[in-house]
């Protein structure tokens, strides 16, 4: 019997990881899920359970190799940002991947911005972000440099998460744009290159080479991706298939981030101020883009709600229809989420509840709330695109979307016509790349 042949996305993200077979078409023909409770690291903040995803992507790796049905063609890689995987001299990742929400000691930033000889300002402008604390990829190395000398002189690499996964196949060790570009605080844009400080800091030295190419490797007649942040690729999948018509996008799940592609006004110090940054593409192009910590929020509040009612936690799941805007007054104090971006930290005061009557009462105003935020966030990239792109976990949220078409009457408001693109866009990254079978062509 003729094998089919097939492409593989290991697409990982904060909460959801998954593995998706495409035929040679593009077609999904297989999804297999991956459940991964967080582990903590050595103070006790949350992290990714690293050894546990490492086995499960080697595993599910021999098993495509060995399926009696399928032939690899290609594989590649998407993960989220803002986490490094720390090498030692063998290779072996030795410390925990630690959490952007590990808040950012004081004494390290005062310091750091003590060195650089520029305002904090003109820092934000160069690399196109906000201060982000431990968000910035950067800002982790630099914790790690100072706050752990002896762990960070036993560091050989530092990979990003996607590069981490393409070199647990091929063993090679790349950078992309996507990751690098990605709030890292590591790179000028206005010289497209690495900042100052990451040089003075040695930190060159320690990240893995740059490559302006998809493939990291071709091994047995399979080409091997680089492996790529994943908002960059669902925004690669939306270009591809929506090439004519300019559009926006808004990535939903721990964090919305809305992108506008289109969009190439640079970025003003008020638009860093309230959390707009630039994203590089993974052809090194900036893209502007607006975050916000909407899914963190909403499920704190949730969790919050369920417990305060005595319901179950996907009580809101069963919820159709979107009360209508005026029925909801009252004032809403988010934890997790600020008016003019987000914060890593929870806010002291807590959202009181005592003045609902139900789980379904707090939820709309919750939901009202988010949105409306939600809307300023996306208005600061939007322009005069009549076209408004929802994919993630919210594009499945009834009375996310009816609330958030209200407040665009005149946009059309759609859930993703593109399954996975995520994990599609890392396939059309794959096929784009040059396919050399020897590495070292591959770099810029």
């Amino acid at each position: 019997m003729k094998k089919k042949s097939i492409y593989a996305v290991f697409d990982i993200g904060q909460t959801n990881k998954k593995l998706i077979l495409f035929d040679e078409n593009r077609q999904i023909i297989d999804e297999h899920q991956h459940v991964c409770t967080d582990a903590q690291d050595e103070d006790g903040y949350p992290c990714e359970d690293l050894p546990r995803l490492t086995q499960w992507v080697r595993t599910h790796w021999q098993m495509l190799r060995q399926h009696p049905f399928y032939r690899v063609k290609g594989v590649n890689f998407t993960a989220y940002g803002a986490g490094l995987v720390y090498l030692d001299q063998s290779g072996q990742p030795f410390l925990p991947l630690y959490s952007y929400l590990r808040p950012f000691p004081a004494e390290y930033a005062a310091q750091f911005y003590a060195s650089l000889g520029q305002s904090r300002e003109e820092f934000a402008q160069v690399t196109r972000s906000p201060q982000l604390g431990m968000l910035h990829a950067g800002m982790q190395l630099y914790w790690l440099k100072y706050a752990r000398p002896e762990q960070y002189d036993r560091v050989h690499t530092a990979l990003y998460l996607p590069h981490y996964l393409s070199y647990l196949i091929t063993g090679q060790v790349f950078s992309d744009y996507s990751s690098v570009g990605c709030h890292t605080a590591l790179w000028d844009f206005t010289r497209n290159t690495y900042h100052d400080w990451v040089l003075r800091e040695g930190f060159d030295e320690k990240l893995a080479p740059l490559i302006n190419d998809s493939v990291a490797t071709v091994e047995d007649g399979i080409l091997i991706g680089v492996g790529m942040e994943d908002s960059s690729a669902a925004v690669m999948s939306y270009m591809f298939e929506n090439r004519k018509r300019p559009f926006v996008f808004v990535s939903t799940g721990t964090w919305s981030v809305t992108f506008n592609p289109f969009n190439k006004q640079p970025l003003t110090p008020e638009l860093l101020q309230r959390n707009c940054v630039n994203y590089l593409s993974p052809r090194g192009e900036p893209t502007v883009a607006a975050r916000l910590f909407i899914g963190r929020e909403h499920d704190y509040q949730v969790q919050r709600i369920a417990e305060y009612f005595h319901t179950k936690p996907d009580f809101y799941r069963s919820l159709l229809l979107a009360r209508p805007t005026e029925q909801l007054v009252s004032e809403f104090e988010p934890t997790w989420m600020l008016d003019s971006g987000q914060t890593v930290e929870p806010a002291c005061a807590a959202w009181p509840l005592v003045g609902f009557n139900t789980a379904t009462d707090a939820y709309q105003h919750l939901m009202h709330h988010l949105v409306r935020r939600l809307k300023q966030s996306i208005d600061l990239v939007r322009q005069d695109e009549d076209t408004l792109f929802v994919d993630g976990g919210f594009a499945r949220n009834p009375v996310f979307m009816q609330m958030l078409q209200r407040h665009y009457p005149a946009v059309e408001v759609r859930t993703p016509e593109v399954p996975q693109a995520t994990a599609l866009g890392a396939l059309i990254h794959l096929e784009q790349g040059e396919a050399q079978k020897k590495t070292e062509a591959l770099f810029a």
